[in-house]
């Protein structure tokens, strides 16, 4: 058994996945856990911090699996399907932390949803450095479109996985990874001749 403020992170991501943020509770995500109303506040100060917890956990994995990715990985084409790679991952096999985490991060307060659009705005900006790279590089050949586009719509592409994903589906996270690695590939104009990294 977790401990009870993993339990009530636990609670809170089903509940906001299932009927939203703004519409839960602390009365349910308590009685999700077997807790009386009040040990929420035991270790969260409000439901938003909760939230907050729930949000910036998904962020800074999925940052912190990014930056490490790319770091293995070799020129320009290699880090962009690295990238891709845990983009699809993250989103397939914690698809209901991710869809609370890219759906509700409006509800926060000023600060933290700043701190949350930060780590987006960085993660897009590396993910367009790279396009930039492979096209300086020729791996890559936008014919005039921008890299902010190209990046904005494999990103977008990529985080709506949550959105449909579970497991049971035809196919695996690995068979996915592969299918949108070769999308995006595409998307960059990149040869078709080589399988994904």
């Amino acid at each position: 058994m977790g401990s009870p403020a993993r339990d009530l992170t636990a609670a809170a991501v089903e509940l906001f996945y299932e009927q939203g943020a703004q519409a839960t509770t602390v009365r349910e995500i308590t009685k999700a856990c077997g807790l009386t109303a009040g040990a929420l506040y035991n270790h969260f100060t409000s439901k938003e911090e909760l939230l907050f917890t729930v949000i910036m956990g998904s962020h800074a994995t999925l940052e912190q699996l990014v930056v490490a990715a790319q770091a293995e990985a070799a020129g320009p084409r290699g880090q962009f399907v690295a990238i891709v790679r845990v983009y699809v991952e993250q989103h397939a096999q914690h698809r209901k932390s991710s869809r609370v985490a890219n759906r509700e991060y409006g509800q926060l307060g000023k600060d933290r949803r700043a701190e949350i659009v930060s780590i987006r705005r960085r993660l897009r900006d590396r993910f367009i450095r790279v396009i930039e790279a492979g096209e300086r590089s020729g791996d890559f050949r936008l014919d005039g479109v921008s890299a902010t586009i190209v990046a904005r719509a494999i990103l977008d592409m990529c985080v709506h996985i949550s959105a449909w994903f579970h497991e049971g589906q035809p196919l695996s996270i690995a068979e996915l990874q592969d299918r949108y690695v070769r999308l995006a590939l595409r998307m960059v104009g990149a040869s078709d001749g080589h399988r994904p990294e």
